[in-house]
């Protein structure tokens, strides 16, 4: 099977969406399945309004035609709802070609945090985009109800998974006081790192990430340490050094954040809201509740081998098996009715 996943969130972006489809990729290979990116870095591209550090494409339709046509995808997925992904549905719903889809990003909630926009009418919008997927795909089965219950059709789930060869216990040391609070991703407002940031915590807050509200947030919260962007080994080495990851965000769909915490064998502590509280389940590893400062201190508590054994469970191999079987059934669903249309319209030559 060859796979085009269209992508409006690329590099050099560093964020859930790129982790989780280059993983995903990766996996892939060794399922016998070739992935292929259509991305921004085929075209000329602007800085998105509030978030200079992410640029999006100007697409062209006729250069998006010729680049699924030279890719000969047996299936594509979009995987965003910006241009690209606009641009892409539009070519398969105007040449009939099944497409699916993912929901990664809780856009009505980002949205509304900046401007008078209702999240009604972003919602609406996003259902229009997602209507004409053969599969909507949903990381977890609570964001794939609430999907069902906003008017989403088609919603199947694709899991996430961790990269427990990166991710992993080891010695390091940020030489800051301990305990050592964590917490990694976009700075942001929708982030809400102010929660975390606003709580009288023993040790030390840490935050790992860029974004349009750092600077405001470094003036703010002098007491607290900017580490700025981090990937890769240098990323491993802060998880590994935390002693509690909290996570304050309540608009994350999902959170890979976590689960690279957890494989580093970092406790968490967030709200008891769709994201932390579906990736957690009721293991006992972490700590959910209202009162943000309570739960990080009730996460010291937590054992860290049971970290670990929870997120040796959330393998990427999984995560792209999963993907690719919802790409395989819509496949199979599409030549089942290539043959009822073949058998209505040439009874006697199927006959």
């Amino acid at each position: 099977m060859r796979i085009l996943i269209a992508t409006d969130a690329w590099h050099p972006q560093v964020n859930g969406v790129v982790r989780t489809l280059m993983m995903t990729a990766e996996a892939a290979k060794t399922l016998g399945v070739e992935v292929h990116f259509l991305t921004p870095q085929s075209f000329r591209t602007f800085a998105m309004p509030s978030y200079p550090d992410l640029r999006l494409a100007l697409p062209h339709g006729a250069k998006i035609a010729r680049l699924i046509e030279a890719a000969r995808p047996d299936s594509i997925h979009i995987a965003t709802e910006g241009p690209i992904g606009m641009s892409v549905r539009r070519y398969c719903r105007r040449h009939g070609v099944p497409f699916t889809t993912s929901f990664h990003t809780r856009f009505p909630e980002y949205v509304s945090a900046r401007l008078p926009v209702r999240e009604s009418w972003i919602w609406a919008a996003l259902r229009a985009f997602h209507r004409g997927s053969q599969a909507v795909m949903a990381a977890t089965p609570a964001l794939a109800n609430e999907l069902r219950a906003r008017g989403f059709r088609n919603v199947v789930l694709w899991p996430r998974g961790v990269d427990t060869g990166l991710f992993h216990p080891r010695l390091a040391d940020l030489g800051l006081p301990r305990p050592v609070f964590l917490c990694v991703g976009r700075v942001a407002v929708e982030k809400n790192l102010e929660a975390f940031l606003d709580l009288e915590l023993p040790g030390t807050k840490v935050i790992v990430g860029d974004g349009p509200a750092r600077a405001a947030l470094v003036r703010k919260y002098p007491q607290a340490v900017f580490l700025g962007a981090q990937q890769g080994e240098e990323l491993a080495n802060t998880y590994a050094a935390a002693d509690v990851f909290v996570f304050p965000s309540k608009t994350d769909t999902f959170g890979l954040v976590l689960l690279e915490a957890l494989a580093s064998g970092v406790p968490v502590a967030a709200f008891p809201v769709t994201g932390p509280r579906d990736v957690l389940g009721s293991a006992p590893v972490g700590a959910l509740n209202d009162d943000l400062r309570r739960a990080c201190l009730a996460a010291l508590a937590i054992s860290p081998q049971a970290c670990l054994e929870f997120a040796a469970e959330h393998t990427w191999e999984a995560s792209a098996r999963a993907f690719i079987e919802n790409m395989a059934d819509v496949r199979a669903i599409e030549s089942e009715r290539d043959a009822v249309r073949l058998a209505t319209e040439h009874p006697r030559f199927v006959a």
